[in-house]
């Protein structure tokens, strides 16, 4: 759901609120269950990827895929890995060493309640069964080559030059100044590399080679990625703690760069809706196959968590 502005609230179109709670089921299923041993790490995992999120790289991945003509069952586990390595990565940002977060989804971090070495742990976990979860699915109809280049994609979006190397450049980042192009840098590593994935997951998930349009959903990941962080950026500083799920105020408490603070207030909304322009141009091929994924660039560019 988000806000229009007037402080009522619109709802997202049925089927991605039906591919948000499909998402959590299948997760559900997937993850360990809590009974299995080692059962304080299944705990751990569990907690962290459940009861909360929006699920948004889970619906990206559907709605490429079903812009495409995949069923849902061929997506399932591109969908719950790209969330489980969502998870991971917010569990080990959110730790004493890293952003040292008391607060996550309206609940505890997972470190508050299972302890630092338990939630490293569960992190680590978390991203072993992604990896394992695309691996061994069999219900995606594609050739071996196409399953390994899932599997790089979603491995190049967690690395150096992905994910973590965009944590890597924000923890470097604290109390410097940035220009524009360096933020921009950071930001589709950190955030935008795991949409992108989710977009391109899908898009290979429905064996789609069509190298023209794959650029096109790669673009409309880059902008949505971008759109997100400064969307992110805003909340931070306008929203409520009990609103958006997580501390607000604390990029400006631990001196981080951010969009307002290097273009201020005006200039990022401008560029978020520009971005927002863009990725929803980026979808003219699919006609009204691209629907979903239109209401998700602007969902992106108006949540209010």
């Amino acid at each position: 759901m988000r806000d229009d502005g007037n402080g009522s609230r619109i709802e997202l179109p049925a089927r991605l609120l039906a591919y948000s709670a499909r998402a959590e089921t299948v997760l559900s299923g997937f993850l360990p269950p809590e009974s299995q041993a080692p059962v304080e790490l299944h705990r751990a995992m569990r907690y962290a990827v459940l009861g909360g999120g929006k699920r948004l790289r889970p619906m990206l991945v559907y709605a490429t895929g079903a812009a495409l003509a995949a069923s849902s069952e061929a997506l399932d586990a591109s969908a719950a890995a790209v969330e489980i390595i969502h998870a991971y990565s917010l569990v080990h940002d959110d730790l004493p060493a890293m952003d040292d977060d008391d607060l996550r989804r309206g609940r505890p971090t997972c470190h508050i309640v299972f302890g630092e070495a338990m939630a490293i742990l569960a992190g680590d976990a978390l991203q072993a069964l992604a990896f394992e979860l695309l691996a061994a699915d069999v219900a995606a109809p594609v050739d071996a080559g196409t399953r390994v280049e899932m599997l790089r994609v979603l491995g190049a979006a967690c690395g150096s030059h992905g994910m973590a190397g965009g944590q890597a450049l924000d923890l470097a980042a604290v109390g410097q100044t940035l220009d524009v192009a360096e933020l921009e840098r950071m930001h589709v590593h950190k955030t935008g590399a795991l949409i992108r994935a989710s977009v391109r997951l899908g898009a290979l998930a429905a064996g789609c080679r069509d190298a023209e349009l794959l650029a096109r959903l790669e673009r409309y990941g880059h902008c949505v990625g971008l759109a997100f962080q400064i969307r992110d950026d805003i909340l931070d500083i306008e929203g409520e703690s009990h609103v958006i799920g997580k501390t607000a105020g604390k990029d400006a408490a631990n001196d981080k760069p951010t969009y307002p603070a290097i273009h201020g207030m005006t200039e990022s909304r401008r560029l978020l809706a520009a971005l927002t322009a863009e990725a929803v141009a980026q979808l003219a091929p699919l006609g009204s196959r691209g629907d979903d994924l239109m209401a998700l660039a602007r969902f992106v560019a108006e949540r209010v968590s």
